[in-house]
């Protein structure tokens, strides 16, 4: 129904413009990020393309550059699966950039095999929830200073699906691997409701979303069946173009400037899961998250 109802709606378009904003895009060197980094770009944006594998960073800047006619573009190493990394990452940015208007938690491993962290945490949870928590943590900061600003997070629909596994966070006791990501998509939901109200008065607003079914690296942990599925579907699935459209909603539409915390899908406010909403959950889980990667953050 969600596919055959955004072929049905006029698509989102807007002219908004981003001259003199700096954003950050995790993961931007493949798909949807790299999407998302080419429209910034185009509208004038200093972007900072957060990525693990350099070379291939170096070689998507390149790409960026040419599809968007900016020079304004640059790649950055960062890791999400080692919090040494971020904590580095982080400190280049916050002594190099004057400013940070837009951030963008993109960057994500689906489905994979077993496998944890550099600290210890299973991949997904690690990568996808606690690696862009403590990255957040570490730029607020410089993000309340560049109010307005924007802070957007990558879900999925796959959060309906999840639920938080307080105590076994990191599947130590079994691991599933489709519910391992449902339960890191539902944590980026929750991590950005609890979020919204820790920033209310800031200037600054937050977001996360399904960006749609989308073709894309992620896939390619998938099962033979699984892939053979997913083509089938594939007329109603989206081209990382597309996918990404969703991500640039929340970044530039003026109207949200004063929404902050909601879930959205197909460039409009969307309905998340009960346990998206359960405030006593998503306070948990930051209480959580805080002691396991040693930070306070009230």
């Amino acid at each position: 129904m969600d596919a055959l109802r955004s072929i049905f709606r006029a698509a989102w378009s807007s002219a908004e413009r981003l001259e003199d904003k700096t954003v950050i895009i995790t993961g931007a060197n493949t798909g949807i990020g790299k999407e998302t980094a080419i429209d910034l770009a185009k509208r004038g944006a200093k972007v900072i393309m957060a990525c693990r594998d350099m070379e291939r960073g170096e070689a998507a800047v390149k790409e960026v550059t040419e599809i968007s006619g900016s020079e304004n573009v640059v790649c950055m190493k960062l890791d999400l699966a080692d919090t040494k990394s971020i904590r580095e990452f982080a400190e280049a940015i916050n002594k190099g950039e004057p400013k940070l208007n837009i951030l963008i938690n993109n960057a994500g491993v689906m489905v994979c095999p077993y496998g944890k962290t550099t600290d210890g945490f299973e991949m997904q949870i690690g990568v996808n929830h606690f690696g862009h928590f403590l990255l957040t943590h570490l730029l607020i900061d410089l993000i309340k200073r560049s109010a307005p600003a924007r802070i957007i997070t990558v879900s999925s629909m796959a959060h309906s699906w999840g639920s938080i596994n307080l105590e076994d966070i990191n599947s130590e006791k079994g691991y599933d691997k489709k519910a391992a990501y449902s339960q890191s998509k539902l944590a980026n939901v929750l991590f950005t409701r609890t979020l919204a109200k820790k920033l209310e008065g800031t200037g600054v607003t937050t977001y996360s979303l399904h960006p749609g079914v989308v073709q894309t690296d992620l896939w390619r942990h998938l099962s033979g069946p699984q892939q053979f599925a997913m083509k089938i579907v594939s007329p109603f699935t989206k081209n990382s173009s597309q996918g990404a459209q969703t991500s640039i909603y929340c970044a530039v539409e003026p109207s949200l400037v004063k929404e902050s915390g909601g879930y959205y899908s197909d460039c409009a406010p969307a309905n998340c899961s009960a346990a998206g909403k359960d405030d006593v959950l998503a306070q948990k889980l930051w209480d959580l998250s805080c002691q396991l990667l040693s930070v306070t953050w009230e």
